[in-house]
């Protein structure tokens, strides 16, 4: 494929200089114009070592506010980073609704330079392709625009490029490498690992060219001509972008969404409606459970340290449904080191400025740690989708994103376990009036929570729903019959015990 780029093409510098003047200026009415309408903007820029990509974006970047763009140079992971999934650096660098987001080199560097080696299989680095789409797809899904650039230079011309650069005292970043370029002549060796890396750039470009995120391949031995490639390019998307998002209703196609299946009674019947709500437990066998189940759990957890899983607990339920009180019992015996309690409100502006998953990437578990979700992502599903605080379309998209999410976690060796805490309407109208007639505890209950609760059959058909669209094999949903609160933490505890104890064996 890019052995039949034509790479000779070239631009002048007074035919240049003559349309950047008008390109310049109509690309920062552009960069206005999405700011206005909140359109997201993400650059990606990837290429040969030596193709000029610093220079190029600078050319790009200079008609543009710098208060509406960042700029992210992609090298090694920090050491904090490596104990992340891999897409998590990058998820926590998109920019917020309106903003541009720069990226001089990018997850597909990273995935070639960290994922890829001859030793490992094939599927490994097929895994992380898998993974980036997933990221693009659900980000183009959510509106944001997605341009990426292949800066493509032929063997012969990097060989000289860094040969004319190592004339000069030039800094080069080159696989993590940062230095000066004539005091590291070892690293002409690049040129050598040009048949190498040509057939997996190909590969990797095939395999994640699609509509939402396309591919566009610069002839770049000419910054002139490759500048402006670049910025036509830019501004098509732009304008095509800002048509799309100016159209009325009735002229926009709906998007993918993942309703499709026919409904076949057998796979739609209520989940809820079969949990046996008189499950119970008496006060002794109860303490004797709890005291037995939470030490187990301290030494799981320096197993997990040790073995470097991290582990998500999830915890979603009803209002009063004891969430609060599932997670103290878990957490009674365990070090406070290795673990943290991530309660999930409403977001603020900058979270709502965001693709909805953005806000939930600070409490995802570095290696070993454990994090417990004290509300979730699943808030998409039910509360947005209840209040209507978010379209049809999304969260209706939102149960492929969410499983997409999970499997990403899971796949970077993330133990993941969600727990659906279920009560009857007469139980929790009892807590609430219990809560109400309690003065150290009436903060516990607000006008939304009497709301909601008027809502209750709406709210159950989203739960029901939920649990049948988003209970995986590698993130199974636990439902845990919460009327008795004894029955409810030692349901909670066994599960994550034997859990535990099930993934560390070995």
């Amino acid at each position: 494929m890019l052995e039949n780029i034509d790479l000779t093409r070239k631009l002048e510098d007074k035919e240049f200089n003559k349309n950047m003047k008008v390109l310049g200026s109509e690309l920062g009415e552009l960069q206005r114009k999405a700011w206005e309408l909140k359109i997201p903007i993400i650059l990606v820029f990837e290429g040969w070592h030596a193709c000029g990509i610093a220079e190029i974006i600078n050319r790009f970047i200079l008609p543009l506010d710098p208060r509406g763009y960042e700029y992210h140079a992609i090298n090694d992971p920090a050491p904090t980073e490596l104990l992340k999934p891999f897409i998590w650096r990058f998820w926590t660098k998109i920019p917020a609704w309106g903003r541009i987001a720069i990226f001089d080199r990018s997850w597909y560097s990273r995935a070639v330079m960290e994922k890829y080696s001859p030793e490992k299989a094939r599927n490994e680095f097929e895994k992380y392709l898998h993974e980036i789409n997933y990221f693009e797809r659900q980000l183009a899904d959510d509106g944001y625009l997605i341009i990426k650039f292949f800066l493509h230079i032929d063997k012969t011309y990097q060989k000289e490029r860094f040969q004319k650069l190592m004339k000069y005292d030039i800094p080069l970043i080159v696989d993590g490498y940062e230095g000066y370029i004539s005091c590291k002549k070892e690293d002409l060796d690049i040129v050598n690992k040009y048949e190498k890396y040509l057939p997996i750039i190909e590969h990797m470009l095939v395999k994640t060219e699609f509509s939402h995120a396309p591919w566009t391949i610069v002839e770049a031995t000419d910054h002139n001509f490759a500048s402006a490639k670049v910025v036509t390019t830019v501004m098509e998307a732009m304008k095509e972008q800002i048509e799309k998002v100016t159209r009325t209703p009735a002229q926009n196609t709906l998007r993918y969404l993942d309703n499709t299946s026919p409904k076949i009674p057998e796979l739609t019947a209520s989940v809820l409606e079969k949990v046996d709500l008189s499950k119970n437990l008496e006060a002794e066998e109860y303490k004797k459970a709890k005291k037995d189940l939470q030490y187990r759990l301290r030494e799981l957890q320096y197993r997990l340290f040790r073995k470097k899983r991290p582990l998500i607990l999830a915890f979603e339920g009803w209002d009063a449904a004891g969430k609060g009180g599932n997670i103290r019992r878990l957490v009674k015996e365990l070090n406070p080191r290795l673990y943290k309690v991530v309660p999930v409100g409403v977001p603020n502006d900058l979270e709502k400025a965001h693709h909805y998953l953005w806000r939930f990437l600070e409490g995802i578990p570095k290696a070993g740690h454990i994090t417990i979700y004290d509300r979730t992502w699943y808030g998409r599903v039910m509360v947005e989708r209840i209040e209507k605080l978010c379209r049809e379309e999304e969260w209706k998209r939102a149960y492929r994103e969410i499983n997409e999410f999970e499997e990403i976690l899971v796949d970077s060796g993330t133990i993941i376990l969600k727990f659906w805490l279920h009560i009857d309407p007469e139980t929790q109208y009892k807590r609430f009036k219990s809560r109400e007639d309690d003065p150290s505890r009436c903060w516990k209950i607000t006008p939304e929570d009497w709301r909601n609760r008027s809502k209750w059959e709406e709210y159950e058909e989203a739960i029901d729903e939920m649990l049948r669209r988003t209970s995986t094999s590698y993130a199974p949903w636990t439902v845990v019959e919460a009327n008795d609160k004894r029955y409810s933490r030692i349901k909670v505890l066994k599960t994550v015990v034997e859990t535990l104890e099930n993934e560390l064996k070995n």
